[in-house]
């Protein structure tokens, strides 16, 4: 009787002591989400709000390692509604990770040589040599080349454009083409002292589906560019490029093509680069 009695005021004290109440709980919330910066409107062509560079946000490629040449098929395929298609879907064992950042001018050592710049970027997968851009509503400029350092191994590289040259025009949509001409003068190249012409024809010819490794863009945008360097002492030199671009993504994929190439519809790349996760 006492045990039952002393159990009945214990079980009222657990149940109406003042911290044991069960209290009205609020309603969880979420949060609002964050707006994106740029949603794709897949209407076929891209503007400069949907390939504007995004200082400081990483993107990550898959790489064919240097010196490896690559099988590409440009063409692609056409399937039964009459849409093109470019498979780049394979999974290379020996791929390399590159991430690419572009970054602000501030800072860099060759900040005053560039007093139009915009932002820059790594023009090599390994970042040795960033590209140095400006950009408008018309145009993406590329204002010329420099070293990430200004003393690396194999020698400096300063190589400024008397004048910016329009490397996208925008909109980037099928049917566009430009040509391009950058001069350089009393410029240094790799440690050398330089000078040339560089000559870049685009072309805006193709949109369809990129399949990936990781993902798949279903309408992306090929851009193809042809460029021809015409150095004061040396050979000229002619090199193709084919690049994809996907609205807010910017470029997506890219082959380019072993020096001197007779044909623009190249089956073999010096280089390819493709949008992806470095770790599977």
């Amino acid at each position: 009787m006492r045990t039952a009695a002393l159990l009945s005021v214990l079980l009222g004290l657990v149940a109406c002591g003042d911290n044991q109440t069960h209290p009205d709980r609020a309603t969880y919330d979420a949060g609002s989400q964050q707006a994106l910066s740029c949603v794709p409107n897949l209407d076929g062509k891209i503007d400069r709000s949907e390939l504007g560079a995004a200082i400081g946000v990483p993107a990550r490629y898959l790489v064919s390692p240097n010196g490896v040449t690559r099988a590409v098929n440009l063409a692609g395929s056409v399937d039964a509604a009459g849409h093109k298609i470019w498979d780049w879907s394979n999974d290379y064992a020996d791929d390399q990770a590159s991430t690419v950042v572009a970054s602000a001018p501030a800072g860099k050592w060759y900040e005053a040589k560039f007093p139009g710049a915009q932002f820059v970027s790594p023009f090599d997968p390994g970042g040795a040599i960033e590209a140095v851009y400006a950009e408008d509503d018309t145009a993406i400029y590329l204002l010329g080349l420099a070293s990430a350092t200004p003393n690396p191994p194999d020698g400096q590289t300063l190589y400024v454009y008397e004048a910016p040259v329009p490397f996208l025009r925008f909109p980037l949509s099928p049917g566009k083409a430009w040509k391009s001409i950058g001069t350089t003068k009393n410029q240094v190249l790799r440690g050398l002292p330089f000078a040339g012409k560089d000559t870049y024809e685009v072309t805006v010819d193709a949109e369809g589906k990129l399949a990936l490794p990781d993902v798949t863009f279903t309408q992306s945008i090929r851009v193809r560019t042809k460029l021809t360097v015409e150095p004061t002492v040396g050979a000229t030199t002619t090199q193709f490029q084919t690049s994809y671009f996907f609205e807010c993504f910017g470029e997506v994929a890219r082959a380019t093509s072993k020096l001197n190439e007779a044909s623009p519809d190249f089956s073999s790349a010096l280089e390819i680069r493709r949008l992806g996760l470095p770790n599977r």
